[in-house]
């Protein structure tokens, strides 16, 4: 009888505890997703373009929609466009960067290999907005700093420092037979023809995983690009730069936030529809690159 009835109090202590734990990852959840519902519910608001009170809008339309490609004082293409030509430059430039760099480092044996590696990593701790100063001080002499070639000196700062990126790439590799390597120069291949032809074919999920890290990362930029794009011409700033001047005064925010809101919801919708198409790869990319990086 004693063990039973331990056995139930367990029972109802674990019931209990799980119950609680329950309630509170709901609470946690709902806080979570509330201001995402927030936006995405006020983007369809047509009774007023300022902020409201309440959560549900008392007139649902696409106006807000609208005025985002049609408006006339509205530059949100230029702003878009910007950021994908931004973030697809970007993207494959330092794809191709972190798959060459951590290729030789995981297959190529060289002095001062392992200093490198080290120094990069070290490197990499300190955050990227302690040279920012300097960033711009730099990109202004060169001309590259409010002005229409300011895209193009963001585009630089961001491609930068791609190399130091490689450690995913390279654990990767790593997992990757070394004696197929071994096969393909016995045939003849140079280190060139084997990283083409059989390394690459058969890394498709950490390309995939790469390219979308390295997409994502311009896209919701707004602290790099505040500071070099922030005072270009609007047509030149890029999406997160232009939806932040809607929202900076009152006077702003109180004609352009459901705008505001539209906006963010336009602009989720790429990253989102290209996570879940790939989903699988970046997996499968992220997890082989933590094997042995």
């Amino acid at each position: 009888m004693t063990f039973g009835r331990r056995k139930n109090t367990k029972k109802i202590r674990e019931g209990i505890t799980n119950t609680l734990l329950y309630i509170f990852l709901a609470i946690i959840s709902i806080v979570w997703v509330f201001p995402f519902a927030y936006l995405i519910v006020n983007s369809f608001r047509t009774e007023s373009t300022g902020i409201a009170g309440y959560f549900f809008p008392k007139e649902w339309g696409l106006d807000n929609y609208l005025y985002l490609f049609t408006g006339k004082d509205s530059n949100f293409m230029n702003w878009y466009t910007n950021t994908l030509i931004i973030a697809l430059v970007v993207s494959v430039i330092n794809t191709m960067i972190t798959l060459l760099t951590a290729y030789a480092l995981s297959r190529m044996r060289f002095t001062g290999r392992k200093a490198l590696m080290k120094f990069m990593l070290i490197l990499g701790m300190f955050p990227g907005f302690l040279g920012m100063i300097c960033i711009y001080h730099l990109l202004d002499a060169l001309g590259l700093v409010g002005n229409e070639s300011s895209i193009f000196g963001l585009m630089l700062v961001y491609v930068s420092g791609t190399m130091m990126g490689y450690m995913v790439t390279k654990g990767f590799f790593d997992t990757i037979p070394k004696s197929l390597d071994e096969a393909a120069m016995i045939d003849g291949a140079t280190k060139n023809k084997i990283f083409w032809s059989i390394t690459l074919p058969l890394s498709k999920p950490i390309i995939i995983q790469t390219l979308l890290g390295a997409f994502v990362g311009p896209w919701g930029d707004f602290m790099m690009a505040s500071y070099l794009v922030g005072k270009s011409g609007s047509q030149y700033q890029t999406v997160a730069i232009g939806l932040k001047t809607w929202i900076d005064s009152f006077a702003m925010y109180d004609k352009h936030f459901t705008h505001f809101c539209a906006g963010g919801v336009v602009v989720s919708i790429l990253p989102i529809i290209l996570f879940f198409l790939m989903q699988r790869f970046y997996v499968e990319g992220v997890t082989g690159g933590s094997v042995k990086g």
